[in-house]
Formats: structure tokens, sequence, C-alpha cells
């Protein structure tokens, strides 16, 4: 597991300089429509604005920004175990901006974040990168407010045949090449085409979060099913404790 996180870490900082200019142009640019869909699957958020929005595997922001825009008195806690990833994201914000930005660097298998600390939690295109996602799946249920929702957005698994089977030879063929001569690292690639091929169908996917606790688990898939949007909620009965993040240290004391 320790190997497979660091190749995948590896893998993301070297294309990361590269890495939203190949998703606008290999999703055709309607990435952008998808992360803005996946912000407003959060409304009705349950708070005032005191706890901050998680948005798991952040990479280089576009998601976080998305969020911040759609929620402009809520601060964003931007995680991702791909520092050159969040740094060069970092790098792009204004001053104000930034000023409402959390960056964390850590792994989503075992958050640097109190209990019941944050209002909400996104992740687009990383859920498939996290192995085993239930260690995922029970830290977003940690530190969620009781209601507080998940919504992640992600390819649907390469083993559907969509759009005439079109998206699987884009899948297979197309992304790994033009990734690859791009970015200058095909192995990169071509894992992130793996990655999607083997990641669970939606009606997978919709069963492994309620195995995990999650609760109205419902998903939308768009463009001919080619990503899926799947929004789930912690339970309301669940016991808050914690306090509000304030450092991105977590909480060691218990409940």
């Amino acid at each position: 597991m320790a190997s497979e996180a660091g190749f995948v870490r590896d893998a993301f900082s070297r294309i990361c300089g590269v890495y939203d200019f190949l998703n606008s142009v290999l999703s055709l640019g309607l990435d952008a429509g998808w992360r803005k869909k996946t912000a407003e699957a959060l409304c009705p958020l349950p708070e005032d604005g005191k706890r901050p929005i998680l948005d798991l595997a952040a990479g280089t922001l576009a998601l976080t920004l998305v969020l911040a825009r759609t929620f402009p008195g809520y601060r964003i806690a931007a995680l991702d175990f791909c520092p050159p990833m969040l740094r060069l994201g970092l790098s792009r914000l204004k001053p104000g901006m930034r000023a409402r930005i959390l960056p964390l660097a850590g792994d989503a298998r075992v958050l640097p974040l109190p209990d019941s600390s944050m209002s909400a939690a996104t992740a687009a295109f990383g859920l498939r990168n996290i192995n085993p996602r239930g260690r995922a799946y029970a830290e977003v249920l940690r530190v969620l407010v009781p209601g507080g929702r998940f919504c992640v957005l992600e390819f649907s698994g390469g083993g559907e045949r969509l759009l005439f089977g079109l998206y699987n030879f884009y899948l297979h063929r197309v992304l790994p090449i033009v990734g690859g001569l791009v970015s200058g690292s095909r192995d990169a690639y071509r894992y992130l085409a793996e990655s999607i091929r083997d990641h669970p169908s939606a009606d997978d996917l919709a069963d492994e979060m309620r195995a995990a606790g999650f609760v109205n688990v419902v998903y939308k898939k768009f463009t001919g099913g080619v990503v899926c949007l799947h929004c789930a909620e912690k339970p309301p009965g669940s016991p808050e404790c914690g306090r509000v993040l304030e450092t991105g240290q977590r909480r060691t004391d218990g409940c």
C-alpha cells in the first residue's frame, strides 16, 4: 500500500504543471461545468460558515476555487497528499482568495482535522486514487458535522460501455497516449486510465457509501454517463464532538 501511494504521489508530482490544462482539453471543456454542479449539490449547507468545507484530493485547487466562489461566507480546507500540486494551486491565487483557503498536505485516510469540524466535504476525480476507500469514508464521517453532506465527482468505471463504446476507446487508447505526450509521463496517464477503468460502477459506489455509514445516498450521471456525482450525508443523529477548525491540527483528546 505504501509503495502504491508513493507511486501515485510521484505520478501527480510529475504532471501537475499540465494537469489542469489536460483535464480541460481531454474533457472538451466540460470539467468546469461538472465542478460547478458538484459545488451546487452541497446546498443547503447546515451551518452559518463557522466551520469550513473540506475539499479532498484538492490537487491544484480547481474545485476548491469553485467552492470558495459558490460559498463566499465559508473557508475551504483543501487537502491533498501531493504537496507540489497544492503549491502550484496556491501560487495562482489572489491574496483575497488565498486568505480563505486552508491548505493541508495530508492523507485522506488519516485526516489532520478535529471531529465534527467540517460543514461539508467534496472530492473531485480523486476518490479512485485512495486505497482502501473505506478508511477515507470513515474519516469523512468523523470530521463532518451531523447531517453534513459529502459529494463525490468521479469518472464512471471503465467497465461500463458508454457513448456506444467511444468513451471506452478514448479511455484505453487516447488518454494514455495524448496525456503521455503532452505531460512527458505516459506511465502517469496510463495509471489514470487504469484507475478509472477499475473504479466501481455508480450503483456499486452508492452501495459502498451506504455500507460505510452514509445515508441519503443518491447519484446523478452527466454527459452520457461519463461522469457521476454521488451525494451522501452523515447521519443527523451522530454525536457531534470536536471544535471548529482553527489551525489544521488534529484533536487528540477525544470527544
